[in-house]
């Protein structure tokens, strides 16, 4: 049996100083072996504890549910990979520039990724590269600044590109916006209901869902942070300001969970995608698509990466997995038959000075070192 005390020990000293609370799921084998919570969701008068059915806002991870629902689509004909996206998003289309977009974590500034580049055929852009965030679109627009949610949709279909199709890799929340609304016209239903009935319920994942929900339940959802567009803390509602002017389905973000629904889903994917896909599809997405540097991508995940920095270092050099601006991860380790899902609301004291990062590999590699030790002692 794994001893994952130094693991427990990293979350305990975290709580509330990195991020008020956490939650840790780790499976082997297929079988749950640690499953902890840790911290209060609120932190200044620590009197709400945070519980194992705490949820949390689980940003960019949500991504994985709107490709999995997606890559459903693509197993029952509906869709290819390798199809234009124009063919289902008619708005999609045309010649258009490339042009810089703004830096969400910079205000004010601008971002230029090709310079004198040759404009862009929409019509060429496919759905795999959406996946693997080739496409050429900006990595995010300031959706939520326009007003209504239409005109936000707007902004998102008709942006201009950053670069030339297939040229670069950039992470883009527009590509995976652009998936989302894919799912609603190809599965003739809105996402929440699509990722729903195609990815969460047989999964079983009853904890697993966009908002809003129940007042009840909202009291138990861990708070993320004072946003100065909205000018409150967030508790009970999506962080990212695009999804929430998305009406808080997106897909992007949006989803709320529990690291052991989170790690049910990733168990799957172990399990060779049953019962959600095929073991054929599933080789296909965790597979290396695109490479930048250490930045290697499937379709939809992030694959382990050299740079001991990056939070899927510690695994095997098969493992795949992502993570959420919140401080959110998940990452499934097929060498070790390992799924570590660790959920946390770091982003609780803002955007500046995060230490999450440091904080995800110190126990990932304190859960690897745990299970190897198991493993020579048996």
């Amino acid at each position: 049996m794994a001893d994952f005390s130094a693991a427990e020990a990293l979350l305990g000293a975290a709580v509330p100083g990195t991020c008020p609370a956490a939650q840790l799921v780790v499976r082997c084998e297929g079988s749950e072996l640690l499953a902890g919570a840790y911290g209060w969701l609120d932190p200044e008068t620590r009197g709400r504890p945070a519980g194992r059915e705490t949820r949390f806002d689980l940003a960019s991870v949500s991504k994985l549910f709107t490709v999995a629902a997606f890559m459903t689509l693509v197993e029952e004909g509906h869709v290819a990979l390798d199809q234009p996206v124009s063919t289902v998003l008619a708005e999609v289309r045309g010649s258009r520039a490339v042009a810089p977009y703004e830096d969400p974590l910079a205000p004010g500034e601008m971002v230029s990724v090709a310079v004198d580049a040759p404009p862009v055929e929409m019509e060429e852009i496919t759905f795999r590269q959406l996946l693997t965030h080739s496409a050429g679109l900006p990595a995010w627009r300031p959706l939520f600044r326009q007003g209504s949610r239409e005109a936000a949709l707007a902004m998102a279909l008709t942006t201009a590109p950053a670069y030339p199709t297939g040229t670069q890799t950039i992470y883009s929340d527009i590509g995976l916006i652009w998936l989302g609304l894919a799912i609603e016209r190809l599965a003739g239903q809105p996402l929440d209901e699509a990722v729903r009935r195609r990815v969460t319920s047989p999964l079983g994942l009853d904890h697993t869902g966009y908002l809003p929900i129940g007042e009840a339940d909202a009291a138990d959802i861990a708070p993320t942070e004072l946003c100065a567009w909205r000018r409150r803390r967030i508790a009970g509602e999506v962080h990212d300001e695009n999804a929430a002017s998305l009406g808080g389905v997106s897909g992007h973000a949006g989803l709320f969970s529990t690291a052991a629904d989170i790690a049910r889903f990733g168990q799957a994917f172990l399990d060779g995608g049953r019962p959600l896909l095929g073991s054929a599809t599933v080789a296909e997405m965790v597979r290396e698509q695109v490479a930048a540097g250490p930045v290697r991508r499937g379709l939809g995940f992030a694959l382990w990466s050299p740079d001991p920095e990056a939070s899927g270092n510690p695994f095997g050099p098969r493992a795949f997995g992502h993570t959420g601006f919140t401080g959110t991860s998940l990452w499934i380790d097929p060498d070790r038959s390992l799924v570590v899902a660790l959920l946390t609301d770091e982003v609780y004291y803002g955007r500046e000075n995060r230490r999450i990062g440091p904080l995800r590999i110190a126990v990932h590699r304190a859960i690897v070192e745990a299970v190897d030790a198991a493993l020579l002692s048996n």
